[in-house]
């Protein structure tokens, strides 16, 4: 009887660990790849392949080599023309001064200029120089702004010896969140800005459900770690929440004679 039973024993084990080691890998199969440990609750794996997972294999990308942009990027300006850009104004030509350097330069009191195209979440790199020539002060200074979804801006001013509001200073989102450091190169040098965006999301009845978030890199520092955008970035008044769908990226015409300069802009979209 004991060795028959044992037998049976480990017949019945042998067969439902068969069935554990199918469902598992079943299960392992449909892993949630945004949370893959989500899976695991209960009793911990106890061998490696149980967090394994090999798919979806992500995609090759080659990045971008002395500062060209990587293999999958949109570029919208790498100074041979303004074919991505439009007049915010007019919607018509953006009206921008084309550089030999192969940067462009805002066009006093011209206005905004806008991407063609419309974005969600992206990665954006630009480059941005306020003039050599040192002209006004606070606000007035080297002013323009990068407007993403058109709507929330990251200011960019000319900072040296030239103190203003912090939530308005280099590299803040304007009126909201000041940057953890000031990172900017001397008056007339160029400064570069890397920035990861995802747009907010709002449901049927307009309500939004989720803020955006935005990270930025200046000259490769970080001044804003994954900040909670509280709405629109408005010069007066409060946020705001109105539901929206994509928008164009907007470079800024502060019409202040500030004559910022941009040159090599890509974007991915992260959507």
């Amino acid at each position: 009887m004991k060795k028959g039973f044992v037998l049976l024993s480990l017949v019945l084990g042998l067969f439902f660990t068969s069935c554990g080691t199918a469902q598992d890998e079943e299960a392992i199969s449909n892993v949630n790849t945004s949370n893959p440990f989500g899976l695991f609750e209960g009793e911990e794996p106890t061998t490696p392949n149980k967090t394994e997972f090999y798919e979806p294999v992500p995609p090759r990308v080659r990045p971008g080599e002395s500062g060209l942009p990587p293999s999958d990027a949109i570029v919208l300006f790498d100074g041979s023309d303004l074919e991505q850009w439009r007049s915010s104004v007019t919607q018509g030509p953006a009206q921008w001064m084309l550089n030999d350097d192969g940067s462009m330069t805002v066009k006093d009191k011209s206005g905004d200029i806008e991407t063609k195209e419309h974005f969600g979440s992206i990665q954006l790199h630009l480059e941005w120089r306020s003039p050599s020539e040192i002209q006004g002060s606070n606000q007035s200074r080297g002013n323009s702004g990068v407007f993403l979804q058109g709507l929330y801006e990251v200011q960019v001013l000319d900072n040296n010896d030239n103190p203003t509001y912090v939530n308005g200073q280099v590299a803040s989102v304007y009126k909201q969140s000041v940057p953890l450091a000031m990172a900017s190169v001397p008056s007339g040098e160029w400064n570069s800005y890397d920035i990861i965006y995802h747009k907010p999301e709002f449901n049927a009845q307009g309500d939004k459900t989720k803020s955006a978030t935005i990270t930025v890199l200046h000259n490769g520092i970080l001044v804003q770690d994954h900040f909670k955008i509280l709405g629109t970035t408005q010069y007066i008044g409060w946020p705001k929440n109105n539901p929206h769908g994509d928008g164009p990226l907007i470079l800024q015409d502060h019409a202040d004679e500030s004559r910022v300069s941009y040159r090599n802009i890509w974007i991915r979209p992260l959507d």
